[in-house]
């Protein structure tokens, strides 16, 4: 029996799914969490002796092992039990100290790995699966899903792939993707699970409106992160929220009912697993995530709590546009205004109310640090026309 521990993410049940078709009458996959894996690792540990003869194998999948965890699975490999770990978090690279792990955050070429891709690899190598097929599409989709590549290469299908996770159970997932894979020549939704998607996309939509409207921008560490409740599409609405508000190093979507919080970034220049590090978790440069712990708790929630929402940009204007030439007027919830002007090409001043506050070598820079200093937004239309007529009638 070949016994697979994995995430109860798309990633990790991607891996199950490919265990069931790689060893389809002798695999006992179990989906586990973050925070449930080691407790129930040890446990199977344990109770090993009395069933290591029926056991062919054990893989752990998209999950890291403690150190506890570690030493007993060593000892085990050491006794010629075949253990393999393998993941794609840089949070788990110290464990491929361990003969028996295989961290790998990006392929030779650059491409980021998953969990899935890299498990898909070995039972390719092993010879348990062939390469290609509707199976190699499956797993490009939960590679690039996972990766976040999918939003850089416009792959809907992938997204979709997992929007149909969240809206079924892991069993029925599984059973369908199994089914597919097994029998199709190539990977495409039936038309339940079509018409499913176009109903959960509706919904997505007007989830991310009403959030949209409760982010509330505070500095952390240095940083310039985005806060907001919410307990479900943590992806969509960290990377909508995040495009929506460029100024924000990143957005943090905090779980009440889960007790975690959710990071993700749009920036390259930020990684967003180092913040979840500081408080107990980890993840990836642009997607990670930590247990609400006492310390995050009070930064995350309550020195956020009395903050006001963040201003959202007018989006209606005709008149108060971004890079105008006749200047672009911004206000924030404190009702100061902030005026941007070109005094010549290259040269962008940004005057605070009314009076001179500092230059920029351009637009977007200027409007970047008026919105990270002071979450200040574009004015309306008719803000920005009573601003110019004061200005005409005090001679400005």
């Amino acid at each position: 029996m070949i016994h697979v521990f994995t995430h109860n993410d798309l990633d990790g049940v991607g891996c199950g799914i490919l265990a069931r078709l790689a060893y389809p009458e002798e695999s006992d996959v179990r989906y586990n969490s973050i925070s449930s894996l080691n407790f129930q690792l040890s446990r199977f540990l344990e109770r090993l002796d009395e069933n290591a003869a029926e056991m062919s194998g054990l893989y752990i999948t998209d999950l890291t092992v403690n150190e506890e965890n570690a030493l007993k699975i060593d000892a085990l490999v050491e006794a010629e039990v075949s253990v393999k770990l393998i993941d794609h978090h840089k949070s788990a690279l110290h464990l491929n100290d361990f003969s028996w792990a295989k961290v790998t955050v990006e392929y030779g070429d650059g491409r980021l790995a998953s969990a899935t891709s890299l498990f898909y690899d070995e039972l390719i190598h092993s010879g348990k699966l062939g390469s290609g097929g509707p199976i190699s599409e499956f797993v490009e989709l939960v590679r690039q899903y996972d990766t976040w590549e999918w939003d850089e290469n416009n792959n809907v299908k992938a997204k979709q792939l997992n929007d149909l996770f969240y809206l079924l159970s892991i069993d029925e997932f599984e059973q369908r993707m199994v089914q597919r894979l097994a029998e199709s020549e190539q990977f495409e939704f039936d038309d339940f699970e079509a018409q499913l998607l176009k109903m959960e996309d509706e919904k997505i939509e007007r989830y991310i409106r009403r959030k949209s409207r409760e982010l509330v921008q505070i500095m952390i560490g240095g940083k310039c992160a985005g806060i907001v409740h919410a307990e479900s599409y943590h992806s969509e609405l960290g990377n909508e929220l995040g495009k929506e508000h460029t100024h924000l190093d990143y957005i943090a979507i905090i779980s009440m009912g889960g007790k975690k919080v959710s990071l993700r970034t749009i920036h390259d220049d930020v990684d967003v697993s180092a913040v979840a590090g500081q408080f107990g978790g980890g993840g990836h440069a642009k997607a990670a995530g930590c247990p609400l712990t006492e310390e995050g708790f009070k930064v995350f929630v309550k020195e956020v709590f009395p903050l006001s929402p963040i201003k959202i940009d007018s989006s209606r204007n005709v008149h108060n546009l971004k890079e105008s030439e006749y200047g672009t007027l911004y206000e924030n919830n404190q009702g100061e205004t902030f005026f941007i002007y070109s005094e010549s090409k290259g040269n962008w001043r940004v005057e605070r109310e009314g009076k001179d506050y500092f230059k920029s070598s351009s637009f977007k820079e200027a409007e970047r640090e008026i919105k990270r200093r002071h979450g200040a937004a574009l004015a309306k239309d008719d803000v920005f026309v009573k601003f110019l007529a004061n200005s005409y009638i005090s001679g400005k």
